[in-house]
């Protein structure tokens, strides 16, 4: 019998603005981000660049596997008229999420220890069987990330990321203390923290939207979503999951060619550089692409796709061009002398970042057009020019020379991804190469002055001082643009 319509129960808040849903996503993400500021210091002197090194090839793996336990049918629940056909797929998400976590423990179990070979990681064997459960959780919490987006629940989120941090923070930090500094206490208290926000965000969906899952979800709705939106597992999986093994490649591969110390360096500089992207960028591509859903349906994407990409560079390119000055002195005097090559990785891998900065929130609308085809070829020339870059490094046995080369790929691709995205959303990609130019220019007196002041010599200290003042007063100048700018898109 075919299931009636059901009228959504689902909380549906009033009509917000991009700003306010952006700052409800910011502000959680903000503290969350913040405690794990505050902590690294201290972490970064209680625990070695070894045991760093340990759990960022742990989350490369986990990440590659746990990305696409949905199959990506996640990304289709924001795309629906109906609340009943995207509980559907919320259901057919969460039920795609079990089926890949028991294939996840299989290959593990039968393959796990020679993976650790491979990738010369022999400390992880204790925590094999942690792998399918952070799969499982990832893909839970993606599935009701997307669920919550699309009610605009945005608070849910920032609850949910703070008490994630603040649990894998304290239990890092406790765990260090205890005198238990090791790389399997890192992986313990990432999934404990893991664990604590997916409970805490599906309390609080399963709290306020379970009688629609009640009266909506059923096998036949679900066996129509699932066959509606089939190009999301056929295409967007295997793009999604080339993305991801290009964005983990470098642990690996850094393993492998050099050491676990190596891993650690050039995680604690892309966590640094990748800050701004996980805590802004990512917030106003959440809401971007909830916007661009209902922007697309009323012609407006392209003025969408302006005034976004104007807060993203507003935002993003000042902090970038300054680290990629003073990456050294910034590890120096925040980590300790041990940690300065990682302040040197900062500076070689800035340019890449803000170039996927500016264009990753961008990227769903790649989704919100279905163009899916195109996604799956930019991820396969992204992860074949990185294999590429980093092997060629590892053959020549220089870190720096594959950090260069992995730069070069990242910046060329991401750039052709952003053009692509202003094409398509009918802007004109050369409008915005000038406007990047002559941001730009406002970093100059700085950069000048800071060079000034290596080349004589001051003290890291010193230097990091006067760019801590000069940036504070860039973004109190910026601040009434930005405010303007967020206020013209209140719906």
């Amino acid at each position: 019998m075919k299931t009636p319509p059901v009228e959504s129960t689902a909380a549906t808040p009033k009509s917000s603005s991009f700003a306010g849903d952006v700052f409800k996503l910011v502000s959680g993400t903000t503290i969350a981000q913040g405690l794990m500021v505050l902590a690294s210091p201290f972490l970064a002197r209680l625990y070695t660049p070894e045991d760093f090194g340990t759990l960022a090839i742990y989350l490369s793996i986990t990440s590659i596997v746990g990305v696409i336990a949905c199959l990506r049918y996640e990304l289709a629940i924001m795309l629906p008229e109906s609340d009943e056909e995207a509980a559907n797929l919320l259901a057919v998400s969460l039920g795609f999420s079990l089926i890949v976590t028991c294939l996840t423990t299989l290959a593990i179990g039968w393959g796990g220890e020679t993976l650790l070979g491979w990738l010369n990681a022999p400390g992880l064997k204790p925590y094999l069987w942690l792998i399918p459960v952070t799969v499982l959780l990832d893909g839970v919490f993606q599935a009701l990330n997307y669920w919550n987006s699309r009610t605009k629940q945005f608070g849910r989120l920032s609850i949910a990321r703070v008490t994630s941090s603040a649990a894998t923070v304290s239990t890092q930090l406790g765990a260090g203390y205890a005198g238990y500094a090791t790389g399997g206490s890192l992986i313990g208290a990432n999934v404990v923290g893991k664990t604590i926000s997916t409970a805490v965000l599906g309390e609080q969906i399963w709290r306020d939207d379970r009688a629609t899952f009640w009266k909506a979800i059923r096998w036949q709705g679900m066996a129509r979503g699932g066959r509606r939106y089939k190009k999301f597992p056929m295409i967007s999986t295997w793009s999604t999951l080339l993305n991801t093994t290009s964005s983990q490649l470098p642990a690996l591969l850094l393993s492998v060619f050099f050491s676990s110390s190596v891993v650690g360096f050039y995680s604690l500089g892309h966590r640094i550089l990748s800050m701004p992207m996980s805590l802004i960028g990512a917030a106003i591509g959440q809401v971007f692409f909830q916007r661009a859903a209902i922007a697309k349906k009323e012609g407006t994407i392209s003025l969408l796709v302006d005034i976004t990409f104007r807060r993203l560079l507003m935002i993003g390119l000042f902090p970038m061009l300054l680290l990629t000055v003073i990456g050294k002195d910034f590890c120096i005097v925040v980590f300790g002398l041990n940690w300065s090559e990682a302040g040197v990785y900062i500076q070689i891998m800035s340019l890449w970042i803000f170039m996927q900065f500016i264009s990753a929130p961008l990227a769903s609308l790649i989704n919100i057009f279905e163009k899916l085809e195109v996604a799956f070829f930019i991820q396969l020339f992204l992860l074949a020019t990185r294999f590429l870059s980093l092997f060629l490094g590892g053959v020549f046995d220089s870190v720096y020379l594959t950090l260069l080369l992995f730069t070069a790929s990242g910046v060329i691709i991401y750039g052709y991804l952003f053009i692509w995205i202003l094409i398509i959303s009918g802007n004109s990609f050369t409008r915005y190469i000038v406007l990047i130019g002559n941001n730009s220019l406002y970093f100059l007196p700085l950069g000048l002055l800071l060079v000034i002041m290596k080349l004589y010599k001051f003290e890291s200290r010193d230097v990091l001082l006067v760019s801590l003042a000069i940036v504070l007063l860039y973004y109190i100048y910026s601040f009434d643009f930005l405010n303007y700018s967020f206020n013209k898109t209140r719906t």
